[in-house]
């Protein structure tokens, strides 16, 4: 099957949710073309006004929590906090397999002189939801992508604190349906469909897998009644202030943020992505699922910022995006995979099971033809006649 890609960027139309216009440009290119049009102006006024309506008079408490990671937009997030005057307290739900370069940014987030939390889930429960994730929706980091956006909001709940600062709205920056890109708040709606349950409910795994209720306490969205109590809000960030992640890297770096100097495996770049041991694996799923990885989203990014050529875009994919990971930041895959108690055979054999077949060349017996490196051949890189 050949992919029908964007004329504007590199993006192909097996992204989930990525719609294309009559002229070919895709949701991603139409979103950032609008941010042209938006008074960014009004928007920073709109945001410092509903700040004002959280920020704690009294100053014994906090203004509002900043989920960070430890990358280079939480980061951002917490020094732009600093620059209007908040107080924020930062709440870390941990990766599944923190990176010694995410540890020490994280330990930077604290410096920057900010109150922060680490949540731990227990990792013997993360251990098997990370296998799970794997094994049942190709996705080994399926309890950080659910945790990273419940465990703050519960944080919210116990400490009373009802404003959320969130980073960039992903339908907005990566393509999106309409009403989801232009969305300023992320709520429980917007989890349920887009914050990486990938069909696997939280509720489901109680009776299919067996795991308590409690034990899964850390990645269920707090009730309604709860969050009403609180009046909890959660904000994108990037809908009220112009957002670039490169922007965002630099900013960072200048107030002590740290990349491995050297362009992470799957990527383009060395500040993405650099917390997790985890992530080449995920990465490389999606691009077995739908035929394009990390270095596609980046290169997309960067063609819209007028820094690359479409036709540069389309080359550094071709080099870049889909290698078999068999390190991620240095760290081997047999290391990484030894934790879920999986080898590397049965790590291929998993992939087998997700990879969409009809993107990728296969030998005349219908297998998959792997080099010997055991990367996969796309068939189509950019639309063709």
């Amino acid at each position: 099957m050949l992919l029908k890609y964007c004329v504007r960027c590199v993006l192909p139309d097996s992204k989930p949710d990525l719609h294309f216009n009559a002229e070919g440009v895709c949701a991603a290119c139409q979103a950032f073309e609008n941010r042209t049009e938006t008074d960014w102006d009004a928007r920073r006024d709109e945001f410092l006004n509903i700040v004002e309506q959280y920020r704690d008079r009294s100053n014994s408490s906090w203004d509002c929590i900043v989920p960070v990671s430890g990358g280079k937009d939480s980061t951002f997030q917490v020094l732009k906090m600093l620059e209007l005057g908040l107080r924020p307290l930062c709440v870390t739900a941990t990766t599944c397999d923190l990176s010694d370069v995410g540890l020490r940014n994280i330990e930077n987030i604290k410096n920057l002189g900010v109150d922060h939390v680490t949540f731990s889930p227990n990792p013997v429960v993360r251990r098997k939801l990370n296998r799970i994730g794997l094994q049942e929706v190709g996705d080994i980091s399926w309890p950080e992508h659910v945790g990273i956006f419940t465990i703050p909001v519960r944080v919210a709940v116990q400490f009373n604190i009802p404003l959320l600062i969130w980073g960039e709205n992903s339908q907005n920056e990566y393509g999106g349906p309409e009403a989801a890109t232009a969305s300023k708040t992320l709520d429980r709606r917007w989890l349920e469909e887009f914050g990486g349950l990938l069909g696997m409910r939280v509720s489901d795994l109680a009776e299919s897998q067996g795991i308590s209720a409690g034990d899964l306490a850390p990645y269920t969205y707090p009730e309604a009644s709860e969050l009403e109590r609180v009046g909890v809000t959660g904000l994108f960030l990037g809908q009220f202030f112009p957002w670039d992640g490169m922007t965002n890297a630099l900013i960072a770096k200048a107030a002590g943020f740290q990349t491995p100097g050297v362009v992470v495996e799957g990527s383009m770049v060395d500040y993405e992505n650099i917390d997790n041991y985890q992530v080449g694996i995920h990465d490389y799923f999606k691009f077995l699922k739908f035929g394009f990885g990390r270095a596609t989203d980046i290169a997309s990014l960067h063609v819209r910022r007028g820094r690359l050529t479409r036709q540069q875009a389309v080359d550094i994919v071709r080099r870049h995006d889909g290698k078999f990971p068999w390190s991620y930041l240095g760290k081997p895959l047999d290391e990484i995979l030894k934790p879920l108690d999986i080898t590397v055979d049965e790590f291929v054999a998993i992939c087998d099971r997700f990879t969409n077949e009809s993107l990728f060349e296969t030998r005349k017996d219908g297998s998959l033809a792997r080099g010997k490196d055991g990367n996969l051949t796309k068939l189509s890189y950019d639309n063709v006649a």
